[in-house]
């Protein structure tokens, strides 16, 4: 049965409650910039496996199968949640659980046998930031009116972008290069960088409580757990039963299957590549990852009203273009100064892919099954994720090259952007309930 919400979707909140969903991007962007993407992953690479392609590998494995147990849960909670209701009790147990995962990162020194306390936490922090961001997502379409729904997600995935810069400044400029005696931290046993991933875990909870106490929620269904548990499977062998009403959702999802794979691994491995190809230090590659962030929030900005007017479909397709192009580019590039160019041209189209996927679904999504769509939305995030990850770290494993390693995320773009083809502009919910029942006829 439909899930009871606070209010009519689509009917839209007031502003205070949309800028604090919208700050919960701001809030967990920390922990992907800096602990999956920028920081850690190059400190687990260095320091703890220390050696560049057997940490690349070793990388891929973790976030590959972290990757699969997500692709595997997420459409289940979102269906279970569909039934009990209420979504923030779920954002905030995996909000809770990623932020501390995080401070445990502290514990890992740069030792090699920190190997599996280091996984162990990483994978912890990947599932509650994933598994947070589907309850997340989830809200959107009941905070945001249809035509503003492009708007609000650039948006989100712009203060996002903003904060993981804010967050990295700090990083860099307060405890990997600035003076961090007067805290007493030794930077013999990399406390210095280890610190950071403390200010993750205390970032992601701070800036997370606008939307813990100022954003409306849907009303609880009164089901137990179990009730809703069982419900949720049930909704979920219902929807399997009549896929054939959603197959424009399902193609939608299929690409983002694999476009996704391709944009997440860039982001997974980006400061690995660029240490090992490039001989980049910790700064350099924080510095890298400031400018990316910029672009790529300044992309989400502009594009939020593109998406509006062109819907997200087609907002998709172009920034796939631009993704293919540029990382075309960064692979093809001799210098660091070539692949600082093509690395600020793909950061503009970073943003509008996600934010343009986000609206997408969140105009597509039948209201009674918007959680469990937006759980599958995490599956096809993931479903794949370990491919790109395992084929990195194989093909770079085999080849002894980074770069040729790195040349297999074209593939996933391009499947990507041709399946994209295939599936409808959808502007409103009322385009996607004729959709719907045109499918049904």
């Amino acid at each position: 049965m439909p899930a009871n919400t606070a209010m009519t979707a689509g009917q839209g909140a007031g502003k205070r409650a949309l800028w604090s969903w919208a700050l919960y991007d701001w809030a967990n962007s920390a922990f992907f910039t800096i602990i999956l993407t920028f920081v850690f992953a190059r400190y687990f690479s260095q320091s703890v496996v220390q050696d560049d392609v057997a940490g690349t590998e070793a990388w891929g494995n973790i976030v590959g199968i972290s990757g699969l147990f997500i692709a595997i849960l997420a459409p289940i909670l979102g269906a279970i949640a569909d039934q009990s209701g209420r979504l923030k009790p779920w954002l905030i147990s995996f909000t809770l659980l990623c932020a501390l995962a995080s401070c445990m990162l502290w514990f890992v020194t740069p030792d090699a046998d920190q190997f599996w306390f280091a996984a162990f936490w990483v994978g912890i922090g990947v599932l509650g930031a994933e598994f947070a961001f589907i309850f997340y997502n989830a809200m959107l379409p009941e905070l945001a009116s249809p035509d503003r729904i492009g708007r609000w997600s650039g948006w989100g995935w712009g203060l996002g972008y903003v904060g993981g810069v804010l967050s990295l400044i700090v990083a860099l400029f307060v405890f990997i290069e600035g003076d961090v005696s007067w805290m007493g931290l030794d930077t013999e046993r990399a406390e210095h960088v280890r610190a950071t991933f403390v200010l993750v875990g205390v970032w992601y909870l701070v800036f997370s409580l606008p939307i813990f106490f100022l954003t409306p929620d849907r009303k609880a269904t009164g089901l137990t757990l179990g009730q809703a548990t069982r419900a949720g499977f049930g909704q979920i062998r219902e929807s399997i039963a009549h896929v054939r009403r959603y197959r424009h959702i399902l193609r939608f999802l299929i690409a983002r299957m694999l476009y996704t794979d391709g944009l997440a691994t860039i982001f997974t491995f980006g400061g690995v590549y660029a240490a090992g190809t490039f001989g980049m230090d910790q700064t350099a590659v924080l510095q890298f990852a400031i400018a990316l962030n910029v672009t790529a929030g300044l992309g989400a900005l502009c594009f939020s009203w593109v998406d509006d007017a062109i819907g997200g479909r087609n907002t998709v397709l172009l920034s796939l273009i631009g993704l293919g192009v540029s990382a075309a580019g960064i692979l093809l590039a001799t210098s660091v100064t070539g692949f600082w160019i093509f690395g600020m041209v793909l950061g503009i189209f970073v943003g509008p892919l996600q934010s343009a996927s986000r609206s997408y679904l969140a105009r597509a999504a039948p209201v009674h099954l918007q959680t469990q769509m937006f759980g599958l939305f995490a599956f096809s995030g993931k479903a794949t994720a370990f491919a790109g990850p395992l084929l990195v770290g194989w093909v770079t494993a085999a080849t002894g090259s980074q770069r040729w390693g790195m040349a297999t995320i074209l593939l996933f773009l391009l499947v990507g952007f041709v399946l994209m083809l295939s599936v409808p502009t959808i502007k409103s919910g009322a385009e996607s309930e004729a959709l719907v029942s045109g499918n049904n006829a």
